[in-house]
């Protein structure tokens, strides 16, 4: 009898001279080839009951909790002799390979991680670490499973006797993981370590950063632990820095809308500003904006927390509060820059709004972006804050309001496939709305008129709103019309 088949009997599994069948691509894809190789193992096929897996030693139990977590399944293993798993593995990844260089795709992606900036040494394989502790095992596999299915937050919740992992796709939070409640603390002081927060402290929120490489592209997660009656609290926002270069043409934006907006960009002078809520693409709004801006004819600065993605003629300015740079102190450094376009990354105080509002008057182009539920509201927002009505009416060119809706699933239709897990959506796009400040509006709000009064008056010459722009999207199949109400709260009357 065969080692391998003394083994596989030893331990109660099935053995196999060869495996059954080579595995998929998209299984693949996952798992880095110089894991399966290190490892010897070998993902079959994922199947509802669970994931086979080929295996040369069943008794090394790390790379299977690995794979369990990876692939979110239980794990049922196919012992095989090392030497023909070896030429499968190969096989695998090399008609993989093929299949992916056709298409122009990549496999087995690598995700490198460093809470310090990226040097010119290559950082081991994530998946390689199979050593380590079960909590740094743990927060690796959550880690590549956000990055792969396109998460835009990781939270990790504590409750007196469990502990939820979900991932916010397109919007939406979905349950991923129930780890032992045991591991919460070891989790968080991994996480900690990683964004470089303090360990022992468990009494106060922290915030920090942790800056991954994943497939070359780079991405930044924000870390936020907050403490709570059951234990910290941790939520993580991956940030794909390529995902906010985008040009206007591609972010969703009707031709009426885009015109618009252009023609307020022809401008040498006034305040535009982009309005949402967190995580409505702002950022990547005000990025396309920027890079039609910056043709080298004008000279481009900003000021922003946290820079996201270094634009090629820009001069960017990262906001470092503990030091007393912040968002009014770096508009006023970049006002004797001599400055033709500035963007704002946040007007959150009095200070940096007034410093933009003169900027604005006094012969720049600012952009700036406000948390408002619509356009109108930007304008009585600015109010609220203290702005003089004249300076408003004389500053603000024009206000861009958007969200972001999930779109239908091309692979289903939306009626829910494995590629979008489930839920008829794949991916997202925006709705806008865009109100342009006229004589009218600018009387309005010098007469400090309500948000309602406002909406009104620029639905009455023509603007489109969030509402009606998603439903457009919706008789096109984009969307759905639900979506569109899920996100886009009715206008008050």
């Amino acid at each position: 009898m065969s080692p391998a088949r003394e083994a596989a009997a030893a331990c109660g599994l099935p053995f196999a001279a060869t495996p059954p069948r080579l595995p998929s691509r998209d299984l693949l894809a996952l798992l880095p080839m110089q894991y399966a190789r290190r490892h010897l193992v070998l993902p079959i096929a994922l199947e509802p009951q669970g994931l086979d897996v080929a295996v040369a030693d069943p008794m090394a139990l790390g790379p299977l909790d690995d794979l369990r977590l990876l692939y979110g399944a239980r794990v049922r293993p196919l012992v095989v002799p090392a030497d023909v798993l070896r030429d499968a593995i190969a096989r695998a990844y090399d008609a993989a390979a093929a299949a992916a260089s056709e298409d122009g795709s990549s496999l087995g992606t690598r995700l490198e991680l460093d809470a310090t900036p990226l040097d010119d040494a290559e950082p081991p394989d994530l998946l390689e670490a199979g050593e380590e502790a079960p909590a740094i095992r743990l927060v690796n596999a959550v880690l590549y499973e956000a990055v792969r299915a396109g998460a835009s937050d990781v939270h990790v919740e504590p409750f007196e006797r469990s502990l939820a992992v979900r991932l916010r796709v397109d919007g939406v939070l979905h349950d991923v993981l129930a780890p032992p409640r045991r591991l919460h603390a070891a989790l968080v002081s991994r996480v900690k370590i990683m964004a470089g927060l303090d360990i022992a402290e468990r009494r106060l929120p922290q915030d920090g950063r942790i800056a991954l490489r994943v497939g070359g592209r780079d991405v930044d997660v924000r870390v936020s632990v907050v403490p709570t009656a059951a234990g910290e609290r941790l939520v993580l926002r991956l940030l794909d820095r390529a995902s906010v270069l985008r040009d206007v043409a591609e972010l969703g934006i009707a031709a009426t809308t885009t015109a618009g907006l252009e023609s307020l960009l022809a401008r040498t002078h006034g305040l535009l500003l982009v309005t949402g809520p967190t995580g409505s693409g702002k950022t990547t709004t005000l990025y396309a904006l920027l890079r039609r801006l910056a043709t080298g004819e004008r000279n481009v600065l900003t000021i922003e927390d946290p820079i996201e993605y270094q634009l090629r003629g820009i001069g960017q300015m990262q906001v470092a509060p503990r030091i007393g740079l912040t968002f009014a102190a770096g508009l006023r450094a970049i006002l004797r820059q001599d400055p033709d376009v500035i963007l704002v990354g946040e007007i959150r105080d009095r200070e940096t709004m007034e410093i933009a509002l003169q900027a604005a008057l006094t012969g720049h182009l600012v952009l700036a972006t406000l948390h408002t539920n619509d356009a109108a509201s930007a304008l009585t927002r600015l109010l609220d804050m203290g702005a003089e009505p004249y300076l408003i009416a004389s500053s603000v060119v024009g206000v861009v309001a958007q969200r972001l809706v999930r779109r239908l699933c091309t692979a289903c239709g939306g009626h829910g496939c494995d590629p979008c897990r489930r839920t008829g959506f794949r991916g997202r796009t925006g709705i806008h709305e865009l109100l342009v400040l006229d004589d009218a509006a600018r009387a309005l709000v010098m007469a400090r008129a309500d948000a309602g009064a406002l909406r009104r008056h620029a639905a009455s010459v023509g603007m489109t709103s969030l509402r009606d722009d998603g439903f457009t999207k919706a008789r096109a199949g984009v969307t759905s019309e639900a979506e569109v109400l899920r996100v886009a709260r009715d206008e008050e009357a």
